[in-house]
């Protein structure tokens, strides 16, 4: 009778990678109690710069975002809601609230809305935090989610 060949070798790389896979899918979920509440910058997918600078704060358990500064703007600095209808036309950006409505949802905020205040289009949101929470994924969209549009944040210190 033929005798089998251990190979403890290939069990230990098998176990390393199950360890490793483990360990990276682990680095990726947000500690338990992390909340979005802090401030962050909207950076340009395209060219990479930082757009905006906003703070999200909680009020009675309800999220909120507030635009802070504006650094880029096709409108210049300091630049107006000009395309946003009823009290909010006209009125500055910076400073005026843009996100609202979002309430815990297990790992998610959802339930929000957020008005994008370059062509002053009101859209329902949701967002998720991501790699131990300095990183938050935004979702805005109109009736169906997967046909909606992602920005990424990062948390400022």
């Amino acid at each position: 009778m033929k005798r089998m060949t251990r190979l403890p070798g290939l069990a230990a790389v098998f176990a390393g990678l199950l360890l490793a896979t483990g360990m990276a899918w682990a680095a990726d979920e947000t500690p338990a109690g992390m909340t979005p509440v802090g401030t962050w910058k909207i950076v340009d997918q395209d060219t990479g710069n930082t757009r905006s600078v906003v703070q999200l704060s909680e009020v009675d358990g309800e999220l909120r975002g507030m635009i802070s500064r504006v650094l880029l703007s096709d409108d210049g600095p300091h630049p107006l809601c000009k395309k946003c209808t009823g009290k909010l036309q006209d009125q500055p950006v910076e400073g005026m609230v843009f996100l609202w409505g979002l309430h815990k949802d297990g790992d998610a905020w959802t339930g929000g809305k957020i008005l994008d205040t370059d062509n002053g289009k009101i859209y329902k949101a949701k967002l998720e935090l991501f790699d131990d929470g300095s990183k938050l994924k935004l979702r805005r969209y109109s009736g169906m989610s997967m046909l909606g549009h992602s920005q990424e944040w990062r948390r400022q210190p």
